[in-house]
């Protein structure tokens, strides 16, 4: 099954290199170029199509409807094409209803990202949105994260889908807030999604091994155009997307199995279910970091501004490019240490903890001392 998920990877880069290109000359044709931001937004318009997101949602779109259907209307099929699968099968069409709704999740987030960077739809109803779909996968499909808490206190599943929607509009709301430079959001989702990727393989998880390798591959495909100067944007259309795809696929991954052998690929120690935090950290401290500068000014957490970490950077002396790879680079460092998370015997656990709390308060006493 390993090769048949690998080869999802260059299918999905040239799928979204393909697009993309398409893309770009579509939106100067009919004109959906970069549009303003949200009320209090300085940003300086530009000349690029923002609809690229596209090319990373359709094709996320497309496998997971796809995958659904065909494991629960021609699973024949699907085994005579992929024997490997066979074995498999059950646990697929377990899932399928689950796919096919991950799928449907994602078409209205991204139809809602795309409305809202034509005609500005406001940060309130974005955010309801984000908690209906959240709220229903959780509830309606077990995507849910600590299901250790089911039945605490006589709440059956509420505390799970608490934390669950929590955790999906979190994860949503900081990568549509990092995405404020050239390459910034689609760099990151390839090293973010790319760890994950190698954990989902290694651990034989091949719902969530395939679907990570579409996403990573269509980025970056993507990102392709999207490096700095960019010609096209993802806009809301694409970052949503990606947050909710990373955060639903983060929550589906197993980080500990306790009857697992110590040293294989699933650790058996509860702390294995830290990684996303540690893959993601990044993008979690600039939206933790820009809602409180925002708060202690009065302003509210979602009035645009230039004050990202990314922004933060640049003030700090560095040019936007290297602004961007210096955030690709942390988010490689933090990342590593929450793929090896899983395996490591407490005080190694504890030791990569430390090291991922030092490099953010690293980051946090820097931008201040620089600031004062």
């Amino acid at each position: 099954m390993t090769t048949y998920v690998l080869l999802l990877l260059p299918a999905a880069f040239f799928v979204g290199l393909t697009l993309t290109a398409g893309l770009c000359r579509f939106g100067r044709r009919v004109g959906a170029l970069d549009t303003p931001g949200g009320a209090g937004d300085l940003k300086e318009l530009r000349d690029v199509p923002n609809i690229g997101g596209a090319a990373i949602a359709w094709p996320l779109i497309a496998a997971l409807l796809a995958a659904g259907l065909c494991a629960i209307l021609l699973p024949q099929v699907v085994i005579a094409m992929v024997p490997a699968s066979e074995v498999w099968m059950p646990r697929l069409q377990a899932s399928a209803p689950m796919a096919i709704a991950f799928g449907l999740a994602v078409l209205v987030l991204h139809f809602v990202g795309i409305y809202d960077d034509r005609r500005q739809l406001g940060p309130w109803m974005k955010l309801s949105v984000q908690v209906l779909v959240a709220g229903a996968l959780a509830a309606a499909f077990d995507v849910r994260v600590l299901q250790q808490l089911d039945g605490v206190a006589g709440m059956g599943t509420a505390l799970s889908v608490f934390a669950s929607v929590v955790w999906m509009v979190a994860i949503i709301n900081a990568m549509n807030f990092l995405d404020n430079m050239d390459g910034l959001t689609a760099g990151v989702t390839v090293v973010a999604g790319g760890l994950l990727l190698v954990t989902s393989l290694l651990s034989g998880q091949w719902f969530v091994a395939g679907t990570l390798a579409v996403l990573v591959g269509a980025t970056a495909g993507f990102l392709v155009f999207n490096l700095p100067p960019a010609k096209i944007f993802m806009g809301d259309g694409g970052s949503m997307v990606i947050g909710l795809a990373l955060a639903v696929l983060t929550i589906r991954t197993t980080y500990v199995e306790p009857d697992a052998v110590m040293g294989g690929v699933i650790g058996t120690a509860w702390y294995g279910v830290l990684m996303p935090l540690a893959v993601l950290a990044i993008p979690l401290y600039d939206l933790v970091s820009v809602v409180w500068i925002r708060l202690r000014q009065g302003r509210s957490p979602f009035a645009g501004d230039h004050q990202h970490f990314s922004h933060r950077l640049v003030e700090l002396g560095l040019s936007p490019r290297r602004a961007v790879c210096v955030i690709w680079c942390l988010s490689a460092v933090t990342g590593i240490v929450g793929l090896l998370l899983p395996n490591l015997v407490p005080w190694q656990a504890v030791m990569a903890g430390v090291l991922v709390v030092m490099v953010l308060f690293t980051l946090a006493v820097l931008e201040s001392g620089a600031r004062s």
